[in-house]
């Protein structure tokens, strides 16, 4: 049986996963499924695949299934830009009106409905049509391209409203792994994998623009070597003692919001 391991095709995902866009590199055992977080998510719930980048309330909504990485996550130092709430009018005069919510994700999705109930203290309507909507939550390359078009008189990173309100990162994606990958068949290639994810994320950081070249070959992205270097420049994939502080309180006021049954205690893969 192969490790099975979910690929989000977003660039803020090219520093896990270029490594293993080389051609001269074999890793027998270990394969890949592509998907969007929200449809990531739904694989690693019923097991079709072993571990991902998940949406960050994935594991939330199913900690008896899965467990965590202890070191990487998708977050940011204060903005993320491509988490964005596109708006025709101010956050503050939202109430009432008609907000398209992207169906790609689930932290973010939740994690506008706990801004604006409880930090903005407004009460939107939340629709899945974008015809007619007064504003529009978009992420990952899409919501860098509407950025680029500057189409909207409102932009709204959500990584920053999250830092004004509560002074910590945003954790949008754990990795997160299925326990059936704790098994005697594929705890090997999960460690291997592991080693080589760990090793991918470091030659990113020592060559970016080798790695990006590798990624946009597969992946093809119109934005230019300077527009990239700002969003990399925003982002970081440590898993803090901070980071896990934040998406702990994440989770408490999700479960305030009615979006979660309980807040689930953080657990962690022990080291391998």
């Amino acid at each position: 049986m192969d490790l099975r391991v979910g690929k989000i095709p977003f660039l803020v995902c090219a520093p896990f996963f270029h490594h293993f866009l080389d051609e001269n590199r074999r890793f027998e055992g270990i394969s890949f499924v592509d998907g969007v977080p929200s449809a990531l998510n739904q694989m690693l719930w019923t097991g079709k695949i072993h571990l991902a980048p998940a949406s960050s309330i994935a594991y939330a909504k199913d900690p008896k299934s899965l467990i965590l990485v202890p070191d990487i996550c998708t977050s940011c130092n204060l903005e993320v830009h491509s988490v964005e709430l596109f708006s025709k009018y101010p956050m503050e005069k939202l109430s009432k009106k008609r907000i398209y919510l992207t169906a790609q994700s689930g932290t973010s999705v939740a994690l506008l409905r706990v801004l604006c109930s409880q930090y903005f203290q407004i009460q939107p309507e939340y629709v899945s049509d974008l015809a007619d909507a007064d504003a529009a939550l978009f992420i990952g390359d899409e919501a860098l391209k509407r950025k680029m078009q500057n189409d909207w008189p409102y932009c709204f990173d959500l990584a920053k409203l999250w830092r004004e309100w509560k002074n910590l990162p945003f954790v949008f994606g754990a990795w997160s792994v299925h326990r059936s990958a704790l098994s005697a068949e594929l705890l090997p290639l999960l460690k291997i994998f592991l080693e080589n994810l760990r090793q991918s994320i470091a030659e990113f950081r020592e060559n970016p623009t080798k790695a990006i070249s590798a990624w946009k070959k597969i992946y093809p992205v119109p934005f230019s070597a300077e527009q990239l270097k700002f969003y990399y420049d925003s982002l970081d994939y440590e898993f803090t003692e901070e980071r896990k502080r934040s998406l702990s309180l994440y989770f408490n006021l999700c479960v305030k919001e009615g979006i979660l049954p309980e807040e689930p205690r953080l657990e962690f893969l022990p080291k391998i």
